[in-house]
């Protein structure tokens, strides 16, 4: 055999592993192009954000800002309406806002306090992983931006506020403007929960559970430990830096479905996640009030210019599950926006 035959073989075999590496994610990414392999960027950004600090000082005595985070693939339609419950001067420095706008759609820039608000964001797709990992980045953009960021709202471009923000904040810090001040979980673990939607006895939750498969989600997740709730929230620092740091279940969940009429990983993963790491630290309920009477293909009900009034932001407000009033309501059509201003002073934000 020649040297040069016996070069060519060594070279070949030698190239084998990098053949199969970029052969797999090749692989995956034809066969269901919404999930990827953990990409370095998202990696180090969640790393950061899991490194920061959850409590704050005492030495200047700040306030504690609530960091509203909006997850839309389209305009946001309600943003004049947003606008009215940030406005006032007294708010100014309580909160935060950071929006995942599908970078493939056209999202218009609503302007005024929503103004470079955008983060860097990916493409989301129904029935994938990729909402969990919209949320996360919205969540890590969070921590790293504001250390005075102690609750994390998420919502939709179909969520309406359904009362003024001072309300809102009073009602999350329970007028204690620097309560989260010195908060230590080992001191008062349920002095600030984070309110999520935790589901233990939903219908058809078994067909759920196996949506990638059977025994996919073990040893990490046993179906007694499977949970289901709303993608949308308000957690705490703690538990935000526990989403973010997560690779255990993460791992388990960003696997595609073989039963896609069963797939919402983004109402499954957060509430197991949170369900098995602190429950105790959970009200299980959550503040975004969701009508699914009437649902079709896995929408809510759709409230529309004529159902808007008085009576019904008042209804929305009031829980029949739970001891919490709900603070933000969906899904509004973005017709719905000038009805809802013509009472926004008088009602929402009169919180009467």
């Amino acid at each position: 055999m020649s040297s040069h035959i016996l070069v060519s073989i060594i070279l070949f075999f030698l190239s084998l592993p990098v053949i199969f590496l970029f052969s797999s994610k090749f692989l995956v990414l034809t066969n269901f192009p919404f999930i990827s392999s953990p990409e370095a960027d998202d990696l180090y950004l969640f790393r950061r954000a899991a490194a920061t600090t959850t409590h704050l000082t005492t030495a200047t005595n700040p306030k504690p800002k609530i960091a509203f985070l909006f997850l839309t693939n389209s305009n946001l339609s309600f943003a004049p309406l947003w606008e009215k419950f940030f406005s006032s001067d007294d708010n100014r420095h309580l909160f935060n806002i950071y929006i995942h706008a599908d970078p493939t759609s056209a999202v218009a820039d609503p302007g005024g306090v929503f103004h470079h608000r955008f983060i860097p964001s990916k493409k989301t797709y129904r029935s994938s992983p990729t909402l969990i990992s919209a949320a996360r980045r919205l969540l890590a953009n969070a921590l790293l931006d504001d250390l005075l960021n102690q609750y994390f709202a998420l919502v939709s471009q179909h969520c309406i506020p359904l009362f003024s923000f001072r309300f809102v904040y009073n009602y999350l810090f329970q007028d204690n403007l620097t309560s989260l001040t010195n908060f230590a979980p080992s001191q008062s673990p349920s002095r600030y929960q984070s309110f999520i939607e935790i589901l233990s006895n939903e219908p058809r939750i078994y067909e759920r559970y196996l949506a990638r498969g059977h025994d996919v989600m073990l040893p990490e997740v046993q179906f007694r430990q499977f949970r289901v709730g709303s993608q949308f929230f308000v957690l705490t620092r703690r538990h935000a830096k526990l989403v973010v740091r997560d690779t255990r279940l993460w791992k388990k969940f960003r696997l595609p479905c073989i039963a896609v009429q069963q797939c919402y990983p983004e109402e499954h993963y957060f509430p197991t996640l949170l369900s098995m790491e602190d429950r105790a630290g959970c009200t299980g309920s959550m503040l975004t009030r969701v009508n699914w009477t009437g649902c079709w293909n896995g929408h809510p009900h759709l409230y529309k210019p004529k159902d808007v009034s008085p009576e019904l932001i008042r209804d929305l407000r009031v829980s029949n599950s739970s001891n919490y009033l709900y603070l933000f309501a969906r899904k509004f059509s973005p017709e719905s926006l000038l009805p809802l201003m013509n009472i926004a002073d008088d009602v929402i934000f009169r919180d009467k």
